[in-house]
């Protein structure tokens, strides 16, 4: 979503509401003013024109006596002169009755002459006053058989210091109402905007997430206290929705943290929304937290992100891959795409137990058809002589008996080594490891072989060895060790040999036949595995049986051989605590 512009310029209400209160307070006093300045201009205007309208008529009775008595002259001029006036006299027509000039002043510079005679003569009055009211004009009807109409022009006392000190007053006042209407506005634009802050400040708090400041309490009923009683509803309905939520967040974290499968959710950036701890576990990383870029661990195997982002192509399906980045891992990784939510979900889940435990089923039953064979064989063989007539000689049955009794002991514990090598590489039992004198195991290993047309069997080995090991899968790793090398010395003697060596134990079997080729060597412990000079009949499980029990006992196999000089492979088991507290 695009985020809200920062206005381009801050001004505060209580400034720009105090401007416009006194603007609003200005106009409206200047206009005011006008039309008083306007009314008080016409009053005067009036006035003085009344006042010189009752001059010029109380002048009007002399100057009409004066022609009556005498005609226009000498009189008519005393009377303008003593009025301080200039008179012109017209007929009824509007022709001038005596002289063109009065008292200084000549007919044609009177201002609204034509128009004065004029009015006069249709019986109406005329006053006009001019230069704020310092001079008039003044026409009326006069009753004498001589003239019809008296013009006058002269000055005024005049009204324009009046006016002046009128105007300076009225600037006053609106100067006056202008700051008046400045400072209430500042008072009521602080009121309101500290009304509006404390909204503000409650609206900026909900936008942080912070919902416990105090709540607001609006004391008037204006549309002012009705937004903040709103905000304040909001306020806790939103509070009620993000507990709600933080509790459903929390359940679902919980619910995520319990499943041992791996839950990634993440944006169109490929930056994680949610995850949990088993997530970062199976793809091997400290922790995953919001914000963090989704992680790439098996890059040569399985490019995750680019995986990942395909799940945010239109028309994208739920996809399934199968990751392998190392011997005995293995994963699912189960991608759901984002469709129209824009968050896309990644499940993990580790399918290497599942498959070592596969793996495991497979190999007991390789491990179990390799190792039965040899007694069973030897069984068969036995009874097969004694059904073609050794039975009818003592000593031969007797002898036979010896070796059926002795390999149905070794087949059982043959099946015994075998289930707990089974169940310890399952991981369902740890093998019970416990002092085991390691010469028998050897002089019996040796006894056991077969001695028909087989290379002689050395044992070298002091009294008194004791190594931590079980005794059964000793065993059976002494036995394969050592039918191996009888089997390719080359009919060179095969020599068992035990010793101790820096706080542990080295059993060595070694032989002197051909040796190992090198392009094999690396390989022989390998399952099913037979080199180019390996027994055909064989199914190359004896020396990968001793690598699995050697593994499960704690120990370490080593093996040494040059071509045409001979073999010897190597095992080291920990000592017993209490030997190696004597050593």
């Amino acid at each position: 979503m695009k985020e809200p512009m920062e206005p381009r310029f801050q001004l505060s209400m209580r400034w720009w509401l105090a401007l416009v209160f006194a603007v609003i307070t200005t106009v409206t006093a200047i206009a005011v003013a006008e039309l008083l300045v306007w009314r008080a201009e016409t009053t005067f205007r009036e006035r003085s024109e009344r006042s010189a309208l009752w001059y010029v008529l109380a002048s009007a009775d002399a100057v009409t006596t004066a022609l009556d008595e005498g005609g226009p002259g000498p009189d008519v001029d005393e009377v303008a002169r003593r009025r301080r006036l200039s008179v012109f006299l017209f007929d009824s027509s509007g022709a001038v009755i005596g002289a063109m000039r009065s008292n200084g002043r000549e007919l044609m510079s009177v201002p609204d002459a034509t128009r004065a005679v004029t009015s006069a003569l249709d019986g109406r009055r005329f006053a006009r006053t001019y230069d704020s009211g310092r001079t008039g004009v003044v026409a009326v009807p006069i009753r004498s058989h001589q003239a019809q109409v008296l013009l006058a022009f002269g000055p005024q006392p005049g009204y324009g210091d009046s006016m002046t000190v009128f105007k300076d007053q009225v600037r006053l006042a609106v100067l006056g109402a202008a700051a008046l209407g400045a400072a209430i506005g500042f008072v009521v634009a602080s009121l309101l905007a500290a009304r509006l802050k404390r909204i503000g400040a409650v609206a900026s708090a909900i936008e942080r997430g912070e919902f416990t400041a105090a709540p607001l309490r609006p004391r008037f009923g204006d549309e002012v206290g009705s937004l903040a009683l709103m905000v304040e509803r909001m306020r806790a309905r939103l509070q009620g929705s993000i507990e709600r939520l933080d509790n459903e967040r929390a359940r679902l974290e919980r619910l995520l943290g319990r499943l041992d499968q791996g839950v990634v959710a993440i944006d169109a950036d490929l930056r994680i929304e949610v995850a949990n701890t088993a997530a970062a576990r199976l793809l091997d990383v400290n922790s995953l937290a919001e914000g963090d870029e989704l992680p790439d661990p098996w890059p040569p195997h399985f490019p995750l992100r680019y995986f990942a982002a395909q799940l945010f192509a239109p028309g994208s399906a739920l996809a399934v891959e199968r990751v392998t980045p190392a011997e005995g891992e293995s994963y699912t990784v189960t991608g759901v795409p984002a469709g129209r939510f824009g968050t896309a979900m990644l499940v993990i889940t580790d399918m290497s137990e599942l498959e070592r435990r596969e793996h495991v089923q497979r190999d007991f039953v390789a491990n179990a058809a390799h190792e039965l064979r040899t007694p069973v064989t030897a069984i068969k063989s036995a009874i097969e002589v004694l059904q073609g007539g050794a039975k009818e000689r003592p000593e031969e049955r007797d002898r036979f008996l010896e070796i059926v009794e002795r390999q149905a002991a070794r087949l059982g514990r043959l099946s015994h080594a075998l289930l707990i090598l089974a169940r310890a590489e399952a991981g369902d039992l740890e093998a019970t490891l416990e002092p085991v004198e390691l010469c028998a195991v050897l002089r019996e290993v040796a006894a056991e072989l077969p001695a028909d047309d087989a290379p002689s069997v050395e044992v070298d080995c002091p009294e008194g060895i004791l190594v931590q090991t079980h005794r059964d899968l000793i065993e059976q790793v002494v036995v394969n060790l050592a039918t191996n090398a009888t089997k390719y010395s080359g009919g060179s003697a095969v020599r068992l040999s035990a010793r101790r060596l820096d706080g542990t134990v080295a059993i060595d079997v070694s032989d002197a036949g051909p040796g190992i080729p090198l392009e094999d060597r690396t390989r022989v412990f390998d399952r099913f595995y037979r080199g180019r000079e390996r027994d055909a009949s064989g199914f190359g499980l004896g020396l990968a049986i001793v690598r699995q029990a050697v593994r499960v006992l704690g120990g370490t196999l080593t093996i040494a051989s040059e071509e045409g000089e001979g073999t010897t492979v190597r095992v080291l088991l920990p000592l017993p605590p209490v030997a190696e507290a004597l050593r």
